[in-house]
């Protein structure tokens, strides 16, 4: 195989028009050795079939057309076997070549009308049949050779698919963990960054002293600042994630307790789920948690809240309902990038999420899903 590929090589480096220059030579050595008929129409006819192989290849059809008189008045074999392969190479019209190979039979076949013996009965059907043959050869051979070419075309044309299709996973890949990172940043980042801006507000108003003040000032407004920074890119890898994979080690609803307990609201844990709840279906209510319980702190300080587990047959869920604000809200920025990413565990996961304000002025989210996932 690497004798043939180098073989290949050396012979696509050889200039084409040398090639042709070439085979005319070798067409009019053949004419010279199988010269018979030395008259002047019979040699025209000759020199024009050897000459016309220099443009077989811009006019297989019409080269091969005037290779056909030679055929009929000369012996020759080079020019109507290289125009033949030639048109095959070239040509898809299986009709057009089955009547080009009958042609030259009969021209090959054919006594020579110049000098034609009615006694002389030469054609006969042996020498038709070989020249089908001699015909027939160059053009299953030109077929093969395009035939071949066809399939190397066809696979380089598999490898780019392949190759595009490879980098479309890619992309495809680092969406899904663009998204699954924007996700964590809120999820995780932002709640601890938007507590430091609670605590730090509460400290602001209980301060004592104006240095304390200001320092809790200065440290709520860069948590502030820095929540509006996280937002941003939540949002743009977010405009460029698809759906997302989780990523390990992640939360379950053993740390729930604690969640609620360093959230800095008071809040009530009531239910619990069964024993058969999957790890992904736990990581999702305990991301509903926390999120519910920062937007709490955000948006209604001084809220009581309630988090409710349940389960239901096969389903497991989480409601979590907070009342009225008692305080005024701190101005911090918010994007319910939080609440899109919910919407998206519950539709990966199968299940129905809902958030929405209360009667009294509060707010309720509630998640709904399989309790078996994995």
């Amino acid at each position: 195989m690497t004798g043939t590929t180098a073989w290949k090589r050396r012979w696509e480096r050889v200039p084409t028009p040398l090639i042709d220059a070439g085979l005319v030579a070798l067409a009019a050595m053949d004419v010279w050795l199988n010269l018979w008929d030395d008259k002047p129409l019979a040699l025209f006819v000759a020199a024009v079939a050897c000459v016309a192989l220099a443009l077989r290849r811009r006019f297989p059809l019409a080269v091969f057309l005037l290779t056909l008189p030679a055929s009929l008045l000369q012996d020759v074999v080079v020019a109507p076997i290289a125009a033949l392969f030639t048109l095959a190479e070239r040509s898809r019209d299986r009709r057009l070549l089955a009547v080009c190979v009958a042609l030259s039979a009969i021209a090959r076949a054919a006594p020579s009308p110049i000098e034609y013996d009615a006694q002389d009965h030469t054609w006969t059907l042996v020498q038709l049949v070989y020249a089908l043959a001699s015909a027939a050869a160059p053009v299953l051979l030109g077929q093969l050779l395009q035939a071949r070419r066809d399939l190397s075309r066809r696979l380089v044309e598999i490898e780019e698919a392949k190759e595009h299709e490879r980098a479309l996973h890619a992309q495809a890949v680092l969406a899904r963990e663009r998204a699954q990172l924007a996700r964590e940043m809120h999820d995780v980042v932002s709640h601890q960054v938007s507590l430091i801006a609670v605590q730090a507000g509460a400290l602001q108003v209980a301060a004592k002293d104006t240095d304390s003040r200001e320092a809790a000032r200065t440290i709520r407004s860069l948590s502030a600042d820095t929540l509006d920074e996280l937002r941003t890119m939540v949002m743009l890898l977010r405009a460029s994630g698809g759906a997302a994979t989780e990523l390990t080690p992640q939360p379950t609803l053993a740390d729930l307790r604690r969640l609620v307990e360093s959230s800095g609201i008071e809040v009530q844990l009531t239910g619990q789920l069964p024993d058969a709840a999957g790890t992904p279906a736990q990581r999702t209510l305990y991301r509903t948690v926390q999120e519910s319980l920062t937007n709490v702190r955000k948006h209604a300080p001084g809220a009581k809240a309630e988090v409710a587990l349940w389960h239901d047959g096969d389903q497991v869920g989480v409601t979590v309902t907070n009342g009225p604000p008692t305080q005024p809200s701190l101005p911090l920025p918010g994007g319910r990038q939080g609440l899109v990413g919910l919407k998206e565990r519950a539709d990966l996961l199968g299940g129905t999420f809902e958030a929405g304000p209360t009667g009294d002025g509060g707010y309720r989210v509630r998640m709904r899903i399989p309790a078996r996932t994995d």
